[in-house]
């Protein structure tokens, strides 16, 4: 308690004493003393009840004393409404006073003797009012002077590159739709983000201001206000730049209450998010932390977490939300998305957060980055076995391309374009499983990675689906025009992709080989019976002498026969103008001939009689020309009267 008390004798001691050297009346140090914090405060009482004659002015003879000198500068602020700003009223004052804060600064560094402790407490005083005032001076400096950032600006820092991250804008459906937008879903690759996307986030001629009151904070032992004003300002400017970038404030439970579409979107601003936040803000950041408090390391690294960790735990929390999330097909790609952008920036947020207060955000980041790539591997597990068991019995009208293969492929397609990423989490799940489930009989020596099997046997599981659901036609050679149109659908979406590297040109070939068998079988299937009508066998006779009965049942069974194929199969749908014209040669090849030897032979049998056009209703330009329209997918009628010759 006596030490309290002459502690307290003291100060007082020191307030008279800087009364009486400024000549400043008692009731104006009890006002400016009142603004701060309770060890000055306290000064008022004492002052009060002093006795008023201890305190008379002085005559000013201490006017050229340093301390004197800068005790008056620094109390004639503290006397000024709390509205003004030195460094915006009085530029060239603000001079003045940072040099006569380094001469309070000097005397309480310097002063060792007995005889100078008296200067040293009252040095102690004004430096106190000063700081209070300085770090209102830096808040205000740091709000007024931080440049805006709106989102065509921190957008347009990341379109100066090509970015090294995946970036989709198309849509994808649920698998059980077989949504066929997947086509249209752009996946680019490129350059990783540079230095000079760093942007300016605060006013260069400011920097310079700050920095001068920062190194007096700091010189002062005022660094812990310096760097909470710091940091407080700065979160509120990154959490306005993610809002901007379309980033919102959500938990783990409203994540995954959102509906697919609306998750999608979030998915890809947050994607675009963790680029800009951490390549662009957080760069700027740090370089702003490491110049406006370069002499100590420690306080950059204070400052720096402080200020960027809010930011990136919200970031983290989004990421970790859809890792634990509902798994289902369409959100792979934006996973894996997901993924490859935090798997790229984390050697810039070790390097960031490279000190000991930083390394729970890389570890957190590292966690999130973890659980995306399990979420990814699994959700590409899942869509395995929603292909090997997809069970729609619904036969495809036309023999056209089924749904599935339109899906499967181009999801396929999409997904080389994260070969490295996928290879890379599909071998750690095999070193942490043990099941390689090796099946590379069909690969290239060179590709035969774990991700080059699991899309052959991906594919496989594909054909095999598809060979199931030919079975559902009833008409042996529509299944043939089905298996032919998936086929080729399949064999062409490998040939003009990564794909095609991937599982090579032996895998291609035998697919081709397999459309060949099954046009084959389309022709035997559907033209057997016509060629038969064709036959010498039957007749009765030789050509000469042939039934006029049996030739003009002959050519009614033609025509009967052709008719009803031309009317079935014109609608038909075979999508690839190569094969649907290669189909028509085939079988033009195979009929026009046989039907112009069979005309020749025993035509003239018919047409010297009666009503012979009801028996000979097509010549073989005709059939030439009805041919043309067979798989166009439009049911075509042939007119009752004969075509004639063009």
């Amino acid at each position: 308690m006596a030490a309290t008390i002459e502690e307290e004798d003291k100060v007082m001691a020191t307030a008279k004493k800087i009364v009486e050297s400024l000549n400043t009346s008692k009731e104006d140090m009890i006002m400016i003393f009142s603004r701060f914090d309770n060890r000055l405060s306290n000064i008022t009482s004492l002052i009060s009840g002093a006795d008023g004659g201890d305190c008379k002015k002085g005559v000013g003879d201490d006017d050229d004393d340093p301390l004197v000198a800068a005790e008056k500068l620094i109390l004639r602020w503290e006397s000024e409404p709390e509205s003004s700003r030195l460094w915006e009223e009085s530029p060239n004052e603000a001079a003045e006073y940072l040099a006569a804060v380094d001469e309070l600064l000097k005397l309480t560094e310097d002063s060792s003797d007995e005889d100078d402790i008296e200067d040293r407490d009252r040095a102690e005083i004004a430096i106190q009012l000063a700081m209070s005032r300085l770090e209102d001076e830096f808040r205000h400096i740091l709000i007024r002077n931080t440049l805006p950032l709106d989102a065509d600006r921190l957008y347009g820092s990341i379109r100066r590159v090509s970015l090294s991250f995946a970036s989709h804008d198309g849509e994808i459906e649920d698998f059980e739709s077989f949504g066929e937008e997947i086509e249209g879903y752009c996946h680019e690759r490129g350059a990783s983000l540079g230095d000079d996307l760093c942007v300016d986030l605060v006013h260069p001629d400011a920097v310079v201001e700050l920095k001068e009151i920062a190194d007096r904070m700091i010189r002062a032992k005022y660094e812990k206000e310096c760097c909470q004003v710091y940091s407080s300002v700065r979160r509120d400017v990154i959490d306005e730049c993610l809002s901007i970038l379309g980033v919102e404030k959500l938990s783990i439970e409203e994540v995954q209450r959102i509906e697919w579409r609306s998750l999608d979107d979030k998915m890809k601003k947050w994607v675009q998010s963790v680029k800009v936040g951490v390549r662009v803000l957080l760069v700027g950041e740090k370089r702003l932390c490491e110049h406006l408090f370069e002499d100590s390391e420690l306080i950059q690294e204070v400052c720096f977490v402080e200020t960027a960790k809010g930011c990136v735990m919200q970031l983290l929390n989004f990421g970790e939300a859809v890792a634990i999330g509902k798994r289902s097909s369409e959100k792979l790609f934006r996973i894996l998305d997901m993924y490859d952008v935090l798997a790229n920036v984390l050697p810039d947020l070790e390097e960031l957060f490279g000190g000991e207060s930083g390394k729970v955000v890389c570890s957190e980041a590292r966690g999130v980055m973890d659980g995306l790539g399990l979420a990814a591997i699994g959700t590409f597990v899942e869509f395995e076995n929603a292909v090997q068991g997809e069970a729609s019995r619904k036969p495809i009208q036309g023999g056209d391309i089924h749904p599935l293969t339109r899906y499967v492929m181009n999801y396929v397609k999409l997904l080389v374009d994260y070969s490295d990423s996928l290879n890379a989490l599909l071998e750690n799940s095999v070193d942490e499983s043990g099941d390689s489930q090796r099946d590379d009989g069909d690969l290239p020596a060179e590709c035969k990675s774990l991700f080059a099997q699991r899309l052959l046997s991906l594919i496989k599981s594909l054909e095999s689906n598809l060979e199931e659901k030919s079975r559902m036609y009833e008409d042996g050679a529509m299944q043939y025009v089905f298996l032919m149109n998936n086929i080729l659908y399949i064999v062409q979406k490998v040939k003009d992709s990564e794909l095609g590297k991937l599982l090579g040109d032996q895998w291609v070939r035998k697919r081709r080989g397999q459309i060949r068998q099954y046009s084959t079988s389309y022709l035997r299937a559907s033209w057997t019976k016509v060629l038969s009508c064709l036959k010498d066998e039957g007749i009765g006779g030789s050509t000469s002498n042939a039934s006029k009965v049996a030739l003009k049942e002959r050519f009614k069974n033609f025509n009967a026969c052709f008719e009803e194929i031309y009317r079935i199969q014109t609608a038909w749908k075979v999508p690839d103008a190569q094969l649907r014209e290669e189909l028509r040669i085939s079988i033009s090849e195979k009929v026009i001939p046989a039907y112009r030897s069979f005309m020749g032979r025993f035509g003239n049998h018919l047409e010297s009689g009666r009503h012979a056009g009801k028996y000979i209703k097509y010549t073989p330009d005709d059939l030439e020309n009805y041919l043309s329209d067979l798989f166009e997918g439009t049911p075509g009628v042939l007119n009752l009267t004969r075509r004639k010759s063009t």
